[in-house]
């Protein structure tokens, strides 16, 4: 009998934590919609009392995403768990994660609490979470390295009071498969609440050593019924579980693992790439699943081997994940129409003033590229879609440079309407657009990052190009696509001075009503 493996997606709270890689609350609901396409069972929406951009995010994630349970994270104090169920309460199927350390080193050094006061107050704390919501989650953080028998006390002890889910979290990626797979098997033979209650385990791996993925796995063979895990892995410091690696494993592996997830997999590429692109943490070629190499064959003797048999070296089919071949598909006399049906086939679905813009670019780059295949339309989708307003637009730039000669750009903005122009000269072409866009916006940011891919082959594809830049404690994304790598880079730069002038805007808002 097939058992189910339920999908707990933590990006938008364990995930948001990965350096660099925060998001506003539209971004938030973005990736919300996606999460709720791809079918998961769980979507932790944030940690509510961490910001009120949080609160507001978990809020408006709870109100809007029907499907999944909607989570917020809390700690074992009463303010915590307050604050989450006034986030989460908005859902029709709320849920409360309340944790609390029980490894020796955590307890003493962290939150210098005897065990006897971690046990007490995860009791009570369990408790009061059940008295708002009907549906609690326990975690005893860094379960990895607790002592067993007290892990066993705790977790006996909060499915008495209340919790319905106990999640077995490796914290800092300590553990190897064999060890946590005899965790998990150990838990559910020595706490006898877990059957008794018909408790669903779930488990929550880091990667610090690589192993999230594998100690996943080893804990669902050994019988966790859920997984805790994010999009491309990403998360703090090494990362998570990677959600498209657990899904696709168990998928491909169920001859081994005897489980399934009800995920949609058609909707994991789509997945993937926006969670980068709103990010700015870029897939790896080499990722598995969702990696551009993970269905290319460059050896002779494979190519020879996929094109008389494609299962001789493709254990997965790429539509299996979404994943369409980079065929052309539309051209310079396609109409609008054939354009959105072409993007509802690929899963994008979007307003009339959003399909417009995105129209409007699609006629200008097919007028100057003679192939426009599904990644180019992927990338003007996400120029037009994952954006916030514009306070400042590009009107015109101009570059010059040369062996002896300074270079030298002079860029032409449009602000409220009207245009402000400068030149600047700078170390290169992209530095001198960046000095003259920073004079014209009034902001200087320090640029984190600034990474150009090309979209496509062919000396006519179109580079795009993601900056990160830091003002303050926090970093902004910006994302640019054109065939002109200067007009790309400048595009990049806008587009993330633009998300920070919106959330300054927005701070100052906030502070005007309180």
């Amino acid at each position: 009998m097939t058992r189910k493996i339920k999908i707990f997606d933590t990006t938008l709270r364990d995930g948001e934590q990965c350096p660099g890689a925060s998001l506003n609350p539209e971004e938030k609901l973005e990736i919300a919609r996606q999460l709720a396409k791809l079918n998961v069972d769980a979507i932790e929406a944030g940690f509510a009392i961490a910001s009120p951009g949080d609160f507001e995010s978990v809020k408006q994630i709870a109100r809007q995403i029907k499907g999944p349970i909607i989570c917020s994270l809390a700690r074992a104090k009463k303010e915590d768990i307050l604050r989450a169920w006034e986030a989460v309460k908005h859902s029709d199927r709320p849920r409360i994660h309340v944790f609390l350390a029980t490894s020796p080193v955590h307890m003493e050094k962290k939150l210098r609490m005897t065990p006897d006061e971690v046990f007490k107050t995860a009791v009570e704390m369990v408790k009061y979470a059940k008295s708002l919501c009907p549906d609690i989650e326990f975690s005893p953080e860094d379960a990895g390295r607790s002592d067993h028998d007290f892990l066993y006390k705790v977790i006996g002890g909060v499915i008495d009071a209340g919790a319905s889910t106990i999640n077995v979290p490796d914290t800092v990626g300590y553990t190897t498969p064999w060890e946590f797979g005899q965790l998990i098997e150990n838990i559910i033979k020595n706490v006898p609440q877990v059957k008794k209650n018909d408790v669903t385990i779930s488990v929550h791996c880091h990667n610090d050593l690589g192993l999230a993925t594998a100690n996943s796995l080893a804990a669902v063979k050994a019988g966790a019924s859920q997984v805790e895990c994010t999009i491309n892995g990403i998360g703090e410091r090494a990362g998570n579980a990677s959600l498209e690696e657990v899904v696709m494993a168990l998928h491909t592996r169920h001859d081994f693992f005897g489980a399934n997830t009800e995920i949609n997999t058609t909707e994991i590429y789509k997945a993937s790439r926006m969670v980068s692109n709103l990010t700015g943490l870029l897939v790896q070629p080499n990722k598995a699943v969702v990696g551009a190499n993970a269905f290319a064959h460059e050896a002779g003797i494979h190519q020879a081997g996929v094109l008389r048999a494609r299962e001789t070296y493709e254990i997965m089919k790429p539509e299996d994940i979404g994943l369409t071949k980079n065929r052309l598909v539309l051209g310079k006399h396609s109409g609008r129409h054939a354009f959105a049906d072409k993007l509802k086939d690929m899963g994008y679905t979007l307003t009339e003033e959003n399909l417009e813009k995105a129209f409007e670019k699609f006629k200008d780059l097919a007028d100057r590229k003679k192939e426009i295949g599904d990644r180019d339309l992927e990338t003007i989708v996400s120029e037009e879609v994952y954006v916030v307003p514009e306070t400042y637009t590009i009107d015109s730039i101009e570059t010059s440079s040369g062996t002896n000669k300074k270079p030298v750009a002079t860029v032409k903005l449009i602000h409220k309407g009207k245009p402000i122009e400068i030149t600047e000269s700078g170390v290169g072409q992209v530095d001198s657009v960046y000095r003259a866009i920073e004079k014209l916006t009034k902001v200087k940011p320090q640029l984190v990052d600034y990474i150009i891919q090309a979209i496509t082959g062919g000396t006519d594809a179109q580079g795009e190009v993601t900056v990160r830049i830091k003002d303050g404690d926090k970093i902004y994304v910006g994302h640019g696509a054109s065939m002109d790598v200067i007009m790309a880079s400048a595009k990049a730069f806008l587009a993330a001075i633009n998300r920070l002038l919106y959330d300054r805007a927005s701070s100052i808002a906030k502070g005007g009503l309180d």
